[in-house]
């Protein structure tokens, strides 16, 4: 399975062992941790892997050498005093002459102090374009982890529904989801939860503020967790009260977008197309320059991962994969409306992991 950013394979082996020939190297670096968590299973916050052509390595600092005795699946592992010169004696050691490594997760300092210490006929690839795809497919298990994710959303959502009122404060609300998630079994938070009402329903990214709840506005609340290393992300937009028509248009419009753009999504489909299906409905109305964003993104170990779905996005879309389906409309000076469910593509359509209803609700 491809696609045009690069390899797309359901198997993590597969895919690290086909970039490795297409690419003609002799290794590949991961410093990422979702990346590490993903490949060996190392959930630790220091720790770099080498994967081989026969083998892999896996290496980690004092402090991490017991967590990844029982977490790491590795041919070896070692731990090293110095990270990169550790690294650089087993590249020395394997004779690694071409390396290739995802450059949006290795800093600049980083790479310099890299080919500092290595041997200088060691040459370093940037495979970022054909990376990002590496968990892209959802497993089951993958998948399962998601779900529950998305469950814990709707359970907190449902315990401070009545907590939405007149007069609590935008950051009141964002707390109380804080905790009712992390007493149902959530982590920690998937990003800064966004409370926005009213005029402040305009910000896209309008983090829970003091500012207090008013009858007549509509309020956007975007949140998540993350459940065994995995996320939810959902935004449902209320009203407090009765709103005026155009405020009920918006909110309709957006909707309809949400819903439409769920209706086209399957296996094939391009992510430019998809995103297309929701905004172009959204210019139909009027409202093509208040809708600025990319329709969604992917969810997994990070909250924002591959694939996009912009308007630049022309990779295409496959079963397995979890993306977010979030148009929005954000007016000035009058407010907003987004609507987020995230889903999974299927080879015929896509099924819905979150589960908060999204039509119009009056509080």
């Amino acid at each position: 399975m491809n696609c045009s950013a690069g390899v797309v394979v359901s198997d993590s082996h597969a895919f690290v062992q086909q970039l490795l020939v297409t690419e003609q190297l002799d290794a590949v670096l991961v410093v990422s941790r979702c990346d590490l968590r993903y490949l060996c299973g190392f959930s630790g916050s220091d720790g770099v892997l080498l994967c081989l052509a026969d083998s892999s390595v896996f290496l980690t600092d004092s402090r991490y050498q017991e967590q990844a005795r029982q977490q790491v699946v590795a041919d070896e592992i070692r731990c090293y005093k110095s990270k990169f010169q550790g690294l650089a004696d087993l590249i020395d050691e394997q004779h690694v002459q071409r390396i290739g490594f995802d450059a949006g997760n290795v800093t600049v300092a980083q790479f310099d102090e890299l080919k500092r210490l290595c041997p200088v006929a060691t040459s370093f690839i940037p495979l970022t374009k054909r990376w990002e795809s590496l968990r892209a497919i959802k497993k089951p298990a993958e998948l399962a982890h998601l779900k529950q994710a998305a469950d814990l959303n709707r359970k907190a959502f449902d315990a401070v529904l009545p907590l939405i009122r007149v007069g609590v404060k935008e950051r009141e609300i964002a707390l109380e989801l804080e905790f009712a998630l992390k007493k149902l079994g959530g982590e920690t938070n998937a990003f800064d939860f966004i409370v926005a009402s009213g005029v402040r329903g305009a910000l896209p990214h309008g983090v829970a503020s003091d500012k207090e709840l008013c009858a007549g506005e509509l309020v956007t609340i975007d949140f998540g967790t993350r459940y065994q290393g995995y996320h939810s992300d959902e935004t449902v937009t209320v009203a407090v009260g009765e709103v005026d028509g155009n405020l009920r248009q918006m909110f309709y419009i957006v909707l309809e977008a949400h819903d439409c753009a769920i209706a086209a999504a399957r296996s094939g489909i391009r992510a430019c197309d998809l995103d297309a299906v929701a905004r172009d409905l959204i210019v139909s109305k009027g409202f093509g320059e208040f809708f600025g964003h990319g329709l969604g993104h992917g969810v997994g170990l990070d909250v924002h991962e591959y694939p996009p779905l912009t308007t630049r996005n022309e990779d295409s879309l496959f079963a397995g994969m979890v993306v977010t389906i979030e148009p929005g409309i954000y007016l000035p000076g009058v407010g907003g409306v987004r609507i987020e469910d995230t889903i999974v593509i299927t080879e015929t359509g896509c099924e819905c992991l979150t589960s908060i209803p999204k039509q119009f609700r009056q509080l």
